[in-house]
């Protein structure tokens, strides 16, 4: 793997864990780490994609944009979760 690739997956990992672990905070969840990487990076994925609709720039990069795009994303997420699951309570994924 080249350098390039490598320093891009520890920055997807990194803003996934920052982003996760905010987002789990706000809405009360208890993920772990694990749990909040992968709702951070699936979170940036949908904060990305929302931003891309709306004709905003979604970042690119480790930088404090992009960390609150994946957070937007993840809050989405895990209100959408919660939705779905009909539980008002706090839920581990």
């Amino acid at each position: 793997m080249s350098q390039t690739m490598q320093m891009s997956c520890l920055a997807w990992i990194v803003v996934g864990a920052i982003s996760g672990w905010l987002a789990s905070l706000v809405m009360g969840s208890r993920l772990g780490l694990i749990g909040d990487i992968v709702v951070g990076i699936v979170g940036a994925l949908l904060g990305g994609l929302i931003m891309n609709l709306l004709g905003a720039p979604a970042g690119n990069g480790l930088s404090l944009w992009t960390i609150f795009v994946a957070f937007l994303g993840a809050v989405i997420l895990l209100g959408f979760i919660r939705l779905v699951g009909g539980s008002g309570r706090p839920f581990r994924i």
